[in-house]
């Protein structure tokens, strides 16, 4: 009896056959998925002539790097290099990221187990932020950020992307799920807010934190927005706005596609990265990290 319960688990530790029926539909469903991953990363490799054949072809037959050739010789002329656009973008990247990051679990921790006035309200105000779309804020924020005299400078990148409402609302929902009798512990062996925060707090919303980064880091990377409306100067422009501005740039369309090719393969490589890193944690739910 034992061991036909343990043939038929639905979860074997080990593989079994009962599994191939999940294999069957989940490998042509993951190959189905990592196609766009497939085509950017074969479409920067493609030739001119492959890049405008007809019919259109997925996969690169002749593969080359004339068009990341093209790219940095293209930025050198201008008198900006390529790297300079990378520097900004990594820069400012880095910093909002982590900023968003810290921001985002002090007030998280603050109005979850902190008690003052017009606490339900600020967060309600937070909540409410989630409904405005950056259009919808994009005349207001430039009045500001020109009102305080940030114009043309790195904090015009940072400031405005701070504010990060769905970053503030997920940790709130992760630390309200810690119990309050453990903080009132940590209080009475003698812990400080900040040793709370930072031994307690921290470590069980690592799957909030990862999310946060993952949100951020794409808002920032992939932002243009910034530099289009904030930014003269074309030594503190960022990679995003170099890339939108490819295929004009250089008056012949044909030539700016092969570029913007390879420019679309260095913009997505960074992402992908930062997901395969953090995805574990991403996928991981408070039941998972557990309070110890």
């Amino acid at each position: 009896m034992a061991s036909s319960f343990q043939g038929s688990k639905i979860n074997p530790d080990k593989f079994h056959r009962s599994q191939l029926k999940f294999y069957l539909f989940l490998i042509p469903l993951a190959a189905f998925m990592a196609l766009p991953i497939v085509y950017i990363a074969s479409h920067a490799f493609k030739p001119i002539d492959e890049l405008f054949a007809y019919p259109p072809r997925f996969f690169v037959q002749k593969p080359t790097f004339e068009n990341f050739i093209d790219l940095v010789h293209v930025t050198n002329a201008t008198g900006v290099p390529m790297t300079r656009y990378l520097f900004n973008s990594i820069v400012i990247t880095l910093v909002v990221v982590l900023l968003t990051i810290l921001i985002s679990t002090m007030a998280g921790f603050v109005l979850s187990k902190k008690r003052f006035k017009l606490k339900k309200t600020i967060f309600e105000i937070n909540t409410l932020a989630l409904m405005f779309v950056p259009a919808a804020v994009a005349i207001p924020r430039y009045l500001l950020i020109d009102e305080i005299g940030l114009l043309d400078s790195f904090w015009a990148h940072i400031l405005p992307l701070l504010a990060m409402p769905i970053g503030l609302f997920l940790v709130k929902q992760f630390i309200d799920q810690i119990p309050n009798e453990l903080i009132e512990a940590a209080k009475i062996d003698g812990a400080s807010d900040y040793k709370i925060f930072s031994k307690i707090i921290v470590p069980l919303v690592k799957p909030a934190i990862a999310t946060i980064a993952i949100l951020s880091f794409q808002a920032v990377w992939n932002n243009v927005e910034t530099s289009t409306l904030f930014i003269n100067d074309e030594n503190l422009k960022t990679f995003a706005f170099f890339m939108s501005t490819l295929a004009g740039s250089t008056g012949n369309n044909v030539a700016g596609q092969g570029m913007a090719a390879a420019a679309s393969l260095l913009m997505f490589i960074p992402n992908l990265i930062i997901f395969i890193i953090l995805q574990s944690q991403v996928m991981n739910t408070m039941a998972h990290s557990g309070i110890k």
